[in-house]
């Protein structure tokens, strides 16, 4: 009596597809032969996803679910107030990041127009402009009702900015650990929420003088 083949799930699909893009340093050419090469239907995938495409921005949104995922478990964090919690969410994201470097790196550079490559960062993006909409607090908005949604989208806009400079330099980063990713990160962060409350540059000439010296410093 033949054995009744398993059903593949979502996530062994996302599984699949990371490894194949690893080992092959090249997309499948269309969803008949990945599927035919994977051992399951073209309908099975349709289930999940409507083209290759679409599975390549889930990827991505899917590091962004995870994260939330761990920074929701950390009963800390609910109490965090905004600049904490974007820094915790950065930390998180880039350990997952971190984590599937060689697929990311892979990923982002099929195609020699930078920009086209970012597309599959448009969920990604959607995912979290949205989350950047829930932990802005009343200290970052203005008090004007009129001007406070234009306000609302110009943070979620400089935050993705800010997200795409920072997955750009930790593309580049060649240190131990990432660890200037993390002073990256920390530094961004601190002149962005500076910018916000309109307080004193020091940490924007913090920043400043950080990128200054590895733009000079990298190029020797």
């Amino acid at each position: 009596m033949a054995t009744k083949k398993k059903t593949i799930t979502r996530d062994e699909i996302v599984s699949i597809y990371m490894e194949e893009v690893l080992d092959k340093g090249q997309k499948p050419k269309s969803v008949y032969h990945f599927a035919k090469e994977n051992d399951f239907s073209e309908s099975e995938f349709y289930a999940f996803f409507g083209t290759l495409e679409g599975l390549e921005k889930e990827i991505f949104r899917l590091f962004f679910v995870n994260t939330i995922d761990l920074l929701q478990k950390n009963a800390e964090y609910q109490e965090y107030d905004m600049k904490n919690k974007m820094l915790s969410f950065y930390f998180t994201f880039f350990e997952l990041l971190t984590a599937n470097r060689s697929y990311v790196l892979q990923a982002l550079k099929f195609d020699r127009n930078p920009l086209r490559n970012l597309v599959q960062l448009t969920t990604l993006r959607e995912a979290f402009k949205e989350y950047v909409s829930e932990i802005l607090t009343d200290d970052y908005r203005l008090e004007q009702e009129k001007l406070q949604k234009f306000q609302e989208k110009a943070i979620q806009e400089s935050a993705w900015l800010q997200l795409l400079m920072t997955i750009k330099f930790w593309k580049d980063d060649a240190s131990a650990a990432f660890e200037k990713t993390d002073i990256f990160i920390e530094k961004s962060v601190n002149a962005s929420f500076q910018l916000m409350n309109v307080e004193p540059i020091n940490h924007l000439i913090d920043f400043g003088k950080f990128l200054f010296k590895e733009k000079i410093y990298s190029k020797q």
